[in-house]
């Protein structure tokens, strides 16, 4: 070829590659994606040419498109955890952009309309009477503070369904004397006038768990039910439960089994039962998890009560601990189908307790719920320092169960007390005849649980919050023409009892006991205190009792204000050993702050 003829050719492959470059125009970026664009005689683009466009549709996207475009604005933002916490994000796939859709440090979380929260009711003020007798179940559930805590940490009040106030009050450890008398627990009262009306007095009830040390636990049976479908593609819900279960791990003895459960789309067993000993086995394991499907929650249920049968340790610790967001969407998603499925699988023997990740579509009465019937507790992880608190510090009381079926009953003196208020449990009620119906399920109290009750009282002689009926029947005098010896006797006896306040009754059941023991115990007026004379404990149990009223709207708490919560819980923190009640005082803070 000569000189010329090399020239030429040389100066038409230029033009071809340049006619290439500019069919890479901004136009050739279809919604998000890199369009392929013919060449110049027709044929399809060489890798060189389509490498090219999408560098320019990636250019062109970066100049146009936002950080981050979450799909609506966000009523609240969550600072998530630290990333060295989780395990990385998402790697994008090669030659493809990858727009996360929050920023690295933030996760969106969507108006709390998206997220379910059982209707709650306060428990109205009631006359004794007319309804002499309260019954409840105990709670040990915490799920409701550390879900506030969240919502508070992301700068938005919490709706007031989701605030349950005996969860706010039970998720402190309280310094209450351990049993004597060889019974699983002990229980205390305390009486001091009500802070934010003098004309009220504060009765708690204050139980607590005999400890035990986790060596001497029985052997345990777990059953990790993981939720890995795609609402689990997040950083605070899958990576930050794999790092949650991963510290549990490290608290198994080898005597102790684990079974790793997953669904979403589908269900699978990924780890048979597999002695603690072998930690690295279960974390790998774990690690292995991905998310993405739909959510098929009961099947996945089924499978995990399958998996702990097949593998009960017979007088030992046999439980299922379900981790989601609660957004079950394949299958059975009613939450009352739900709690009956639990409710027939717990006659086996095997509870189930819920933990609880995530923001947004988050399914809170699901989880609750559920754990209720499971004969579980429902907690809610927002940290990896929570998961610390409920999978670690708490680890013997969330397994060991040495109470079930815990109920209380109390009967007040219509002669001493005139109206009554229980502060929370409004889903705990009981019937009066459940107390003695040892076929009706409650609460179950787990190895140094503290479980806390406060009732507002009205005496008799002040102001109520009720007006008498026009039309009440007076009493009856006594029948001059009785024997003159039982009218002695019943004025004895009324005079007797006129001292007590009010009668504190309880029962549980041992486990694997099918019949129930009663403690009983008269409440004396005379142990009514000044509030300064009651302990620290008292003291700090009523400004978080306080402090949940208000975020509920503040109906019974008179003038009191979030101030005068935080000045009473910052005098009464005590020796605080995890930094809890510390917490609490900086979270006051931010409700102050958000409420005005």
């Amino acid at each position: 070829m000569t000189y010329l003829g090399t020239r030429r050719l040389f100066a038409v492959l230029i033009a071809v590659q340049l006619a290439a470059c500019s069919s890479s125009a901004p136009d050739a970026v279809v919604s998000g994606a890199t369009a392929a664009s013919p060449a110049l005689d027709g044929s399809a683009q060489t890798p060189l040419e389509r490498r090219r466009v999408n560098q320019t549709a990636a250019r062109t996207q970066v100049q146009e498109a936002p950080a981050y475009a979450p799909a609506a604005a966000p009523a609240m933002v969550a600072v998530a955890p630290p990333p060295a916490l989780h395990a990385p994000g998402p790697v994008p796939e090669r030659g493809r952009l990858f727009k996360p859709s929050t920023p690295p440090s933030v996760s969106a979380v969507p108006g709390p309309s998206t997220e379910r929260y059982a209707q709650i009711t306060d428990n109205p003020v009631k006359l004794v009477a007319e309804a002499p007798v309260s019954t409840f179940s105990i709670d040990v559930d915490t799920g409701s503070y550390s879900n506030v805590r969240r919502m508070l940490n992301a700068g938005t009040l919490p709706p007031g369904d989701a605030v349950r106030v005996e969860e706010l009050i039970n998720y402190f450890p309280y310094d209450y004397a351990q049993p004597s008398d060889g019974r699983p627990f002990a229980v205390h009262t305390q009486m001091a006038p009500a802070p934010w009306n003098a004309e009220r007095v504060l009765l708690r009830i204050g139980i607590k768990g005999q400890d035990v040390a986790k060596q001497s636990l029985p052997p345990a049976n777990l059953v990790f039910l993981v939720d890995v479908s795609g609402s689990m593609n997040s950083q605070d819900k899958l990576p930050l439960l794999k790092s949650s279960l991963k510290l549990l791990v490290d608290e198994m003895r080898p005597q102790d089994r684990i079974s790793l459960v997953t669904y979403a789309s589908g269900t699978q067993v990924v780890l048979q039962p597999t002695s603690g000993a072998d930690k690295a086995r279960i974390k790998a394991a774990i690690d292995a998890l991905h998310a993405g499907g739909s959510t098929a929650g009961a099947s996945g249920i089924q499978l995990a009560y399958s998996a702990a049968q097949q593998s009960l340790i017979e007088g030992g610790i046999n439980r299922i601990l379900l981790a989601t967001d609660g957004d079950f969407n394949v299958g059975v998603a009613d939450v009352r189908q739900l709690k009956s499925m639990v409710e027939q699988k717990r006659k086996s023997g095997i509870s189930l307790s819920t933990i609880g990740f995530g923001t947004g579509n988050y399914n809170e009465a699901m989880m609750e719920q559920v754990a209720d019937v499971g004969d579980g507790a429902y907690s809610y992880i927002d940290s990896l320092m929570e998961g610390h608190k409920v999978l670690v510090n708490e680890m013997t009381s969330t397994l060991a169960t040495i109470a079930k079926d815990v109920k209380v009953q109390i009967e007040f003196n219509p002669a001493v007390v005139k109206e009554y208020r229980l502060i929370g449990y409004e889903n705990r009620q009981l019937r009066r005849e459940d107390f003695n119906n040892d076929q009706v399920d409650a609460g179950d109290i787990g190895a140094g649980h503290t479980v806390t009750a406060l009732y507002e009282l009205t005496l008799s002689g002040a102001k109520g919050s009720i007006d008498p009926l026009r039309y009440a029947q007076a009493k009856k005098a006594d029948n001059p023409h009785a024997n003159a010896n039982a009218n002695a006797k019943a004025k004895a006896k009324a005079k007797a009892k006129a001292n007590e306040l009010a009668h504190l009754r309880l029962r549980y059941k041992l486990p694997g006991q099918p019949s129930s023991t009663l403690i009983d115990t008269p409440i004396a007026r005379q142990a009514i205190a000044p509030l300064a004379s009651t302990d620290t404990e008292f003291r700090f149990a009523t400004a978080v009792a306080i402090f949940g009223q208000l975020l509920r709207g503040g109906r019974h708490t008179g003038t009191w204000s979030y101030a005068d919560a935080r000045a009473l819980a910052f005098e009464n923190q005590g020796s605080d050993r995890y930094g809890y009640r510390a917490e609490f005082v900086r979270l006051i803070d931010l409700a102050q702050a958000q409420s005005r």
